[in-house]
């Protein structure tokens, strides 16, 4: 399948900073999904407006909306010895998965631990695997949330259906059945991978190495997209699926696109993504749509007003 490149400009990885305290760090949903805060900030008027999820149409100008409908896999596999765990992050071929496992260094190639034979080390504690079975781990939270979650299907978005994700769209856990019936709505999949687990760790942010995902859209699907007046991209994973196929490439196969300031948007209109963690490829994309300067004065008034942050947390929709 073919893989979708682009020149990442320079930018020095101090820019993705922003003070957060930590009890703005979400740990559980809200109660209703579409009861979560909306932060609306208009490119062209400069305005901010605070509203409720469920008023988005209300906001809307008649965009398409384009969800990204991956399922999230049951892919935290715990180890008993040595006490660790398998995150599962992507099927390769068959019973051979990718995944991190730790603890890495005590684990050895050939071994079976639970239903996972790891193969081969290739590295920053990634493994090929054999998994035996389909995945019946845990629900794959990320590290930040620390309460253990009531029901796992709130790590789901009300539209997954394509399952192969070591995590979810987040953006896309505010919407309920009832508001995705009120908006014109067209889905896309890509499967999130290594890089939401990945911290940027270089000091310029364009020697930072995004690992491929995979993606895959309809063509009657993308028919519909490449017409549309405009388009509202639900999160970044769904920005990423959008940028790469408007340049050309095939309806399925892998992205390694990495939006970044500077990076020219030629089929997303509006985005509606989530706070993000700092130093991350997200914040660099959503930074990329509306502006470095303009993004750290959003993420300081989100503060301010004690929103809630990352997966769990409060969105911010991008017109």
């Amino acid at each position: 399948m073919e893989v979708v490149t682009i020149t990442v400009p320079a930018m020095d990885i101090a820019e993705l900073d922003y003070e957060l305290p930590p009890a703005l760090i979400a740990q559980q949903p809200a109660t209703r999904r579409d009861a979560s805060r909306l932060l609306v900030y208009d490119r062209a008027t400069k305005e901010v407006r605070h509203r409720r999820f469920s008023e988005l149409p209300d906001e809307l100008r008649s965009e398409l909306v384009v969800v990204n409908d991956t399922r999230v896999v049951p892919a935290r596999i715990p180890i008993e010895t040595p006490h660790g765990e398998v995150l599962l992050l992507e099927r390769v071929d068959g019973d051979i998965w990718e995944g991190l496992a730790r603890p890495t260094r005590r684990l050895k190639p050939g071994r079976r631990y639970g239903p996972v034979q790891l193969l081969e080390h290739l590295g920053e504690g990634r493994w090929r695997l054999r998994l035996h079975g389909e995945p019946q781990g845990e629900t794959p939270l990320p590290p930040y949330i620390t309460e253990p979650l009531a029901d796992p299907a709130r790590y789901q978005t009300v539209y997954a259906r394509d399952s192969g994700s070591a995590a979810a769209p987040t953006a896309g856990l505010h919407f309920t059945p009832e508001l995705l019936a009120r908006l014109d709505v067209e889905r896309v999949t890509l499967h999130v991978g290594l890089d939401t687990f990945r911290p940027v760790t270089e000091e310029r942010l364009e020697e930072h190495v995004i690992h491929g995902e995979r993606y895959a859209v309809e063509a009657g699907t993308w028919q519909r997209i490449e017409q549309a007046e405009r388009v509202l991209a639900i999160g970044t994973t769904t920005v990423r699926v959008l940028e790469t196929l408007v340049r050309g490439a095939p309806l399925e196969g892998r992205t390694e696109l990495f939006v970044t300031p500077g990076f020219e948007f030629r089929r997303t209109n509006a985005l509606l993504t989530n706070f993000h963690l700092p130093r991350s490829t997200l914040l660099a994309l959503v930074m990329a749509f509306a502006g470095i300067d303009e993004i750290r004065r959003l993420y300081a008034t989100a503060v301010a007003e004690r929103y809630r942050f990352y997966s769990f947390g409060d969105a911010m929709l991008i017109l």
